[in-house]
């Protein structure tokens, strides 16, 4: 990695079926399925982004949203730089559980971890957490905020984008001890052919 090289590790976190897999997915090999599995325990893959004209190499982490999985999160966000926190529009509970997510970052992830708040599935325009008041928890809360579409790929580059420019702009040591986490927990897309997409997960 050269000087001008920036590493950073970021985690998606969010309720089960809000579209974490397909927004990474999306973003990274600019795929989509209608078909899905639920993602269990966590997968990662690697990205490379230009932003500020200094190559940013992501290391982003997809974990499970379902709540028999959430002991795990720590294990999954610690050392996370930043954190893409998923949303449906379509569903006021998994806005409701992602605000916990927001708190748990802020109490136990890494110091000064910047968080963007994500509302997916605007392509289904059926409203059920509205815009401005997503906007204004996030700027009560220092989040950044984006809305888009896994399905169509509107907004989708913004999120790594905006979330990548204010991050420290200096090279990061991710300290995941990858040996912690067993081959049952951990699943590295870039070996994998795209995964099956369960209905619902745009």
């Amino acid at each position: 990695m050269s000087n001008s090289d920036v590493q950073l590790k970021l985690v998606l976190l969010g309720d089960s079926a809000v579209g974490k897999s397909s927004i990474v997915l999306r973003f990274c090999k600019n795929q989509y399925s209608d078909q899905a599995e639920p993602t269990i325990g966590a997968s990662f893959i690697n990205h490379d982004l230009e932003v500020d004209e200094s190559e940013v190499k992501l290391q982003i982490w997809d974990t499970a949203g379902q709540e028999r999985f959430h002991s795990l999160a720590p294990m999954y966000y610690r050392g996370a730089k930043g954190a893409v926190i998923v949303y449906d529009i379509t569903r006021l509970e998994s806005f409701e559980r992602a605000k916990d997510w927001v708190k748990e970052i802020q109490e136990k992830g890494s110091q000064n971890a910047k968080i963007a708040l994500v509302g997916n599935k605007i392509d289904l325009n059926e409203y059920r957490v509205e815009t401005e008041i997503a906007e204004k928890y996030a700027t009560e809360n220092g989040l950044l905020f984006f809305e888009a579409s896994a399905k169509t790929g509107v907004g989708i580059s913004e999120i790594f984008v905006g979330l990548s420019k204010v991050l420290p702009k200096t090279s990061i040591e991710d300290d995941l001890n990858s040996s912690e986490l067993s081959s049952d927990e951990v699943v590295n897309l870039e070996d994998n052919d795209l995964p099956k997409k369960k209905t619902g997960c745009c």
